[in-house]
């Protein structure tokens, strides 16, 4: 690590590992766990619990829309961005909003709890919204929080390491919860589930405020303008029309293949034979542990070599990897094949997320970190959600199968669109 005008700089294999001994990195392993929580809790895990319930594949597949908070947060990050929390503002700006959104979170999973759908599906619905839009808050907050805290140089550590906190939440709320379903019922599980957000709170207690500047008592007119416009119009100032559309179409792509694939995954292993038990030992267990092993080697990469060969890499990984689906369909039951699957998806998608948030952390402004970030990392999950809340319906129709086929082919747009760009990506000197 070198020092250059103030300004810390990790350059060589030194520079790599001081990268990951900040301090920041242990607060986004934390922060991370905070992200990680919510995710399948509104996701994955409730497709596994509307189904023992008996709600239908299409009604399961619509009810993934419950997760367009992730999709649409870039609409409420300039409040994150300009405004402070009465109450929390004490904690400053990143951690006041942050505490706001853990706790109604907790409060979100816990009416979920108390009101399950066999009780009254409508209420656990918004009690399902209500989660889901904490969990995005929470995204928002954190993902500020990584790209004010440190230089660009050092996003690539700080991503890892927030993604290895990030898959012990989905450990927490994939496997941790499946067992104590298996147990005691889906209620008790959500639940103490609650109890680990205690881990995150106290992080937040402690933790460094990032610099952060908010300008008070702006009149109404200014504060839309500053907030609102400010950050879209910096955004297409800064690349210019064609190339900011052309990376948004590309964020928006990149994800594709595994969202399509994402909220049917707990039915096909229901499926294929294997129990709430099994599934959490596998997927949520061992496939997660996998995923941290390509978060790793993924945020070493970042910090080692060129960023479009390495969106190449990711992107061909996370679509061919869906592949390995048709060899678990084609021996049911069979714990081999299951291990085989989850190996090559998990460390994929692991290998991808430090990845993809490099990159995009790398395009924002710090002035606007939030609400252009969010913008992003919403896209990146958009148009897979949308295709993906239909996905009940293709199963349906022609089988597993097809679903796999499909979400692999998915990638071809995403490399067109990359290749298209290939001279004009942006590198992290033209961050502002």
């Amino acid at each position: 690590m070198t020092e250059v005008a103030g300004v810390a700089r990790y350059k060589g294999l030194r520079g790599v590992a001081a990268a990951f001994a900040q301090p920041g990195a242990v607060t986004m392993l934390f922060f991370g766990l905070a992200s990680g929580l919510p995710f399948l809790l509104v996701g994955n895990t409730l497709s596994a619990w509307l189904k023992e319930s008996g709600v239908d594949y299409g009604a399961i597949g619509l009810a993934s829309y419950v997760t367009f908070s992730y999709n649409f947060k870039f609409l409420w990050a300039p409040l994150v961005d300009k405004f402070r929390l009465p109450l929390f503002c004490r904690l400053g700006q990143r951690r006041g909003w942050l505490m706001f959104a853990l706790l109604l979170l907790a409060a979100g999973l816990l009416s979920m709890a108390f009101m399950p759908p066999t009780a009254s599906l409508p209420r656990f619905v918004g009690a399902t919204i209500l989660a889901a839009f904490a969990g995005a808050t929470i995204d928002i907050v954190v993902d500020a929080y990584r790209v004010e805290i440190a230089p660009i140089e050092a996003q690539g550590a700080l991503a890892a390491t927030y993604t290895l906190g990030y898959r012990f939440g989905l450990i927490a709320s994939g496997a941790g919860i499946l067992l104590i379903a298996d147990q005691v019922g889906w209620q008790r599980g959500y639940m103490a589930i609650c109890l680990l957000l205690i881990v995150p709170i106290v992080t937040v207690l402690i933790a460094r405020e990032p610099e952060h500047r908010v300008r008070e008592r702006l009149p109404l007119r200014l504060a839309i303008q500053e907030g609102f416009i400010g950050p879209f119009r910096d955004f297409f100032s800064r690349y210019g029309m064609g190339l900011a559309l052309g990376l948004l179409l590309f964020v928006a792509l990149f994800r594709l293949p595994d969202q399509m694939l994402g909220v049917m995954a707990y039915p096909f292993y229901l499926d294929a034979g294997f129990t709430k038990t099994q599934i959490a030992e596998v997927s949520k267990v061992y496939g997660v542990i996998i995923g941290i092993a390509g978060a790793l080697l993924g945020g070493w990469a970042v910090t080692r070599f060129e960023m479009r060969r390495l969106l190449v890499v990711a992107a061909l990984g996370v679509a061919l990897s869906n592949m390995l689906y048709l060899l678990m369909a084609q021996n049911p039951g069979q714990t081999w094949a299951f291990v085989v699957t989850l190996s090559g998806d998990n460390f994929a998608q692991g290998f991808a997320g430090p990845v993809l948030v490099a990159f995009m952390s790398g395009l924002v402004n710090r002035s606007f970190t939030a609400t252009q970030y969010a913008l992003l990392s919403s896209l990146a999950n958009l148009p897979g959600k949308v295709i993906g809340g239909m996905s009940g319906f293709l199963v349906k129709d022609s089988g597993y199968s097809a679903l796999f086929v499909i979400s692999t082919v998915s990638i071809v747009p995403t490399l067109l669109v990359l290749g298209l760009l290939w001279r004009r990506l942006p590198t992290p000197t033209d961050r502002p």
